[in-house]
């Protein structure tokens, strides 16, 4: 596996670019090998839980996080397209409360390390979209917290213009 970390602007967040291999038969990429990750300067997180979501276009989801056992997070698409939010939230960082986003998609070979302490959330610009991300801890819908999508805290510019949200993701409050 070839891996290059991209550092982003928040603190301990970045891309990780990996190296697609194609043939007549498709395409294979590994997403995630510990030993190349460690080689190339990310710290190894010990992953316990994947998930899988499949949305259709238009549809926002989050911004979420764990208010206790904060989730650290490797975020793949393996079909689609996505812009990817994180938001900064922890208080003794020099980036609390900054945000970014980045795009994501099945051609390009890279993954978002979403470090523990961020608010996560994204929304779907193909038609459908399937991420997969391994996470650090696991979900625990008691500890979940959130923030609105559009919180102007933020200044994150989405690339929907009406999104389509769960009525939990509807009601989260301001920061």
């Amino acid at each position: 596996m070839s891996v290059r970390l991209e550092a982003l602007p928040l603190d301990g967040a970045c891309l990780v670019h990996t190296t697609a291999h194609h043939d007549e038969r498709g395409a294979f990429t590994e997403i995630w090998q510990e030993y190349d990750l460690a080689s190339a300067g990310l710290d190894v997180y010990h992953f316990v839980q994947d998930n899988w979501t499949r949305s259709k276009k238009n549809v926002l989801r989050g911004l979420h996080f764990q208010r206790h056992s904060p989730q650290g997070k490797l975020v793949t698409v393996v079909r689609g397209a996505i812009q990817d939010a994180i938001v900064d939230l922890r208080p003794e960082s020099r980036t609390y409360r900054h945000a970014i986003t980045v795009d994501l998609s099945e051609t390009k070979s890279a993954s978002l390390w979403v470090p523990k302490g961020f608010a996560h959330g994204y929304c779907v610009l193909s038609e459908e979209a399937d991420v997969i991300y391994k996470c650090t801890a696991v979900y625990d819908r008691k500890d979940e917290g959130g923030v609105r999508w559009d919180d102007p805290a933020f200044g994150i510019e989405w690339k929907v213009a009406s999104p389509i949200l769960s009525v939990r993701d509807a009601g989260w409050e301001l920061l």
